[in-house]
């Protein structure tokens, strides 16, 4: 099978994927400028992140093949035309009653209630529309819906009609095999195996054999509009062709040279596609990878229509953390708009560019986006002072630009968990959201909140839909007079060493030397001492210190970083609410 070889070597592999696009374009159309990649998305529900993928895949390497200034299409095909197969569950503006559509293709299906939008396809298909252009993705989009009803496929209808017995015989090749059980590269869940489902190929339908034979085309009744139909009859040279519905019982004769309401079956739709697009690469998810599948099968049927298999690879599984904590859960899989309400698009590029297609990943919903936000931002230095090993600056690269530019970007990108610490403390009060950050670094102050956004807003936009009510921080009115009055006197020169600089050490990195230094200070050390230097127990007596101050300051064991939460609390009231 013509599959892109998945090296195990560090180098970039979205270069090596264009290397070969480029070579096997030239190889399939020698002279012809113009590469044509594709994906498919089927806009049967929201559109998630398992299969933004099936985009990110082929943007990439369709964004370096630009860089290299060859011209290239990325095809994205909208599968609009497919059947609605079932109502989605936790979809707002969605009932019971949307199953009567069942079986009808998607743009004839109401929206939503509510939705601005013309048909289901339509609501769906604009979420997704508007990622891609937060993200910098740059693609032709193709309705099917569009394609079929307007008669382009008509010759290639006409053509799998005339060839449905060929078609037959590749499709029985895989009928009688039974499947081997697929081997996943890990447990995956209910979520992860929604996100997986690519475009309209889920049913994985290969046509219908009557008694009156085998034929790849399906019919949407022209009374119910529903795909619940069987083709009785049909007559190559007067394409006569003659259906009934088993869902209303209408039939009718029509004349399949000027009908235009039906499509063929998916197994043969794919490859019909891929030879008249011209299709060089495409990627498939691990759902594809068995035999009989659309992508196996459609190497050989594609053959039929005189083209040639697209390259690609196979694509794993895209995961996420954090589904469970989600205050707005749509009953699946977050898609891109859920992640980029909460983090910048450079940093959903990068999530996506830095994995092999064969990798599988997770994408953070909970406080593991922290941590991916300083992973980001350490790459970013490395990049500046120029430290950076080859590959990570071009996923960096490819994270922070495309062939047409660089995204717009935060001028003053703050670390993600000071500015999600700030938002807490704050909610939603700007002014003491100003007033904290232009005090993290005095020398140097934010004026304006526009200098941190936008990622200041996708940290705020974080602690309001992902962090539960009871891990939000809520300082003190009052002192803990019960808790300060009871303290051992070594617990009370700690907090008296920690008022005497405080003044003296108000800034981030002030604070922060601060806060660490009192237990090494209380024990006798320099308050600069590094832990080599140190004994075991400076780290037990700093816990235990910290402990004592998120009590006295927000009545529990944690909460934000200290050095944000006395910033944010202020030098008065922090000396207040610590007994001076």
């Amino acid at each position: 099978m013509p599959i892109v070889a998945q090296s195990t070597e560090t180098t970039d592999w979205v270069s090596r994927f264009a290397d070969e696009v480029i070579a096997e374009s030239e190889r399939r159309a020698p002279g012809k400028p113009g590469v044509v990649v594709a994906s498919g998305l089927s806009p049967s529900g929201p559109i998630h992140l398992g299969n933004l993928r099936e985009v990110m895949t082929p943007h990439l390497v369709a964004d370096e093949i630009r860089r290299r200034g060859h011209q290239v299409r990325h095809l994205i095909s909208w599968d609009d035309y497919d059947r609605y197969r079932k109502v989605p569950a936790g979809v707002p503006g969605v009932d019971e009653t949307w199953a009567e559509h069942i079986g009808k293709p998607l743009t004839s299906v109401p929206a939503p209630k509510g939705s601005p939008h013309p048909n289901w396809a339509e609501h769906f298909k604009a979420a997704m529309v508007a990622s891609l252009a937060e993200m910098g993705v740059e693609f032709d989009g193709i309705s099917q819906t569009a394609q079929y009803t307007s008669g382009v496929y008509r010759e290639q209808i006409l053509h799998a009609m005339k060839h449905r017995r060929d078609i037959d015989a590749i499709l029985d090749q895989y009928r009688t095999k039974k499947a081997p059980g697929k081997k996943s590269q890990k447990p995956v869940d209910e979520a992860e195996l929604e996100a997986a489902e690519g475009s309209g190929a889920a049913a994985e339908d290969d046509g219908s054999s009557g008694s009156a034979g085998y034929f790849p085309y399906k019919p949407y009744c022209g009374n119910c509009e529903k795909d619940l139909t069987t083709v009785t009859a049909y007559d190559d040279d007067s394409t006569e062709l003659t259906y009934a519905c088993t869902a209303c019982g209408f039939s009718e004769t029509v004349r399949l040279s000027e009908f235009n309401r039906g499509k063929l079956v998916w197994k043969v739709d794919w490859p019909m596609r891929w030879a008249y697009e011209g299709v060089v690469f495409e990627p498939s998810g691990v759902d594809h990878s068995s035999p009989g599948s659309s992508f196996q099968v459609g190497g050989q049927i594609v053959g039929i229509f005189g083209g040639e298999q697209p390259i690609g690879p196979m694509y794993a599984f895209v995961g996420i953390s954090g589904m469970a904590k989600m205050s707005s859960s749509k009953g699946g899989v977050p898609t891109p708009a859920d992640a980029l309400q909460i983090m910048e698009p450079q940093l959903l590029r990068w999530l996506y560019a830095r994995r092999r297609p064969n990798q599988s990943f997770k994408i953070a919903f909970d406080q593991e986006i922290q941590r991916l936000y300083d992973e980001w931002d350490r790459l970013d230095a490395k990049v500046a002072d120029g430290s950076v090993l080859p590959a990570d600056a071009a996923a960096h690269s490819r994270a922070v630009r495309t062939a047409a530019g660089e995204l717009p970007r935060t001028p003053r990108p703050l670390p993600y968990r000071t500015l999600a610490s700030v938002a807490d403390i704050t909610a939603g009060h700007e002014d003491q959201a100003l007033r904290i950050l232009g005090e993290l670094d005095p020398a140097n102050p934010i004026e304006a909140l526009d200098e941190a956004r936008p990622r200041y807003d996708k940290a705020e936009a974080w602690i309001n839909t992902h962090v539960p009510a009871d891990q939000r921080t809520i300082v003190r009115q009052e002192p803990d007079a019960e808790l300060l009055k009871s303290l051992d006197e070594p617990s009370r020169q700690s907090l008296r060493l920690l008022l005497d600089g405080l003044a003296d050490h108000w800034s981030l990195d002030g604070l922060t030397h601060h806060v660490y230094g009192v237990p090494k200070v209380q024990a006798g050390f320099p308050a600069d001492a590094t832990p080599k230097e140190l004994p075991p127990e400076i780290k037990t007596a700093q816990r235990t210190f910290f402990a004592l101050l998120y009590h006295l300051l927000v009545g529990r064991d944690t909460g934000p970083r200290l050095p944000t939460l006395l910033l944010a609390v202020g030098q008065d009231r922090v000396r207040t609410l610590l007994g001076e």
